[in-house]
């Protein structure tokens, strides 16, 4: 069923002929009988009930009537929404877990006042997770840690992350090769933050012996308060534990001590809503 096909039905059926309607319309009148004739073919009922150069609205054509006007008036609400620059509707954004509880509450709950008929849909996960979700037309945008593929995605930065390494108040170092720790708590596989813990072992000649997979900081956080082991964290993550004096924090050299995290989202596929948080994490500039 063409659009077009019922705005010439509902032009018809309000001139009361193909004449007026034509006029209307700026058509010729044997178009405007065809597409008529197209329509009743396309649904096999007659619209109109023809006595001579008469024509009446059928029962069908009746009923036709009330769906034509909000069809009509649905597809002129869906084209001003798409061609309207304010942000509005669904953000699908996706977060690692770290930024998620460290960074977004204060940006969102701005984001939020500013734009009220944004309805803003969070998922959590590791990069390429995200990323394979974005390109499934699950997310819209994404914050997660470099790197991120460049072929695919158009990206801004959005955080400094100062990363520190964690352990048990009690153990003074990690860097004495004869007591290296040797559990590391850690994300499942794909978190870039396991990486880099892995990346700092094997740069001092060490692997893990054992690697505690853990779902939450918090619960990561306590398992290394409690003796278990060791973790690589962005440091902003401590500010929401409440045991943080059980922890001690050990620097990183500086070539292995920082994370870029950026905003990412699927190239030609930018709107309204990701040019409003682009904007709004420009503003705030890199926070660290």
């Amino acid at each position: 069923m063409d659009l077009s096909d019922l705005r010439i039905f509902r032009m018809v059926v309000r001139e009361g002929g193909v004449t007026r309607a034509a006029e209307k319309l700026s058509r010729v009148q044997s178009n405007v009988t065809t597409r008529i004739r197209q329509l009743e073919e396309d649904l096999g009922v007659r619209l109109f009930i023809r006595e001579g150069k008469r024509l009446q609205v059928s029962p069908a054509g009746q009923r036709l009537i009330g769906y034509a006007d909000r069809l009509l008036a649905l597809a002129e609400e869906a084209r001003t929404a798409v061609l309207d620059p304010r942000p509005r509707g669904a953000l699908r954004l996706g977060a690692m877990e770290s930024t998620a509880a460290a960074r977004l509450p204060s940006l969102l709950a701005e984001y939020h006042a500013r734009y009220p008929d944004v309805e803003i849909r969070l998922r959590t996960g590791y990069p390429q997770a995200l990323a394979t979700a974005m390109l499934a037309g699950e997310l819209d945008a994404a914050l997660a840690a470099e790197p991120i593929a460049d072929a695919q995605f158009e990206k801004q930065p959005a955080f400094h992350e100062e990363l520190v390494i964690v352990s048990a108040a009690s153990r003074v170092s990690v860097e004495d090769r004869s007591d290296m720790p040797k559990t590391m708590m850690a994300f499942e596989h794909g978190c870039v933050y396991r990486k880099r813990l892995e990346e700092w072992y094997a740069r001092r000649g060490f692997i893990a012996e054992q690697t505690i997979e853990l779902g939450s900081y918090p619960a990561m956080l306590g398992c290394v308060a409690a003796g278990m082991g060791i973790a690589l964290i962005p440091k902003c993550v401590l500010a929401g534990f409440p045991e943080s004096r059980m922890l001690r924090l050990h620097k990183l050299p500086p070539d292995e001590d920082n994370a870029l995290t950026v905003l990412f989202w699927r190239k030609g596929a930018s709107s309204p809503n990701i040019q409003a948080l682009r904007a709004l994490l420009a503003e705030q500039g890199l926070a660290s």
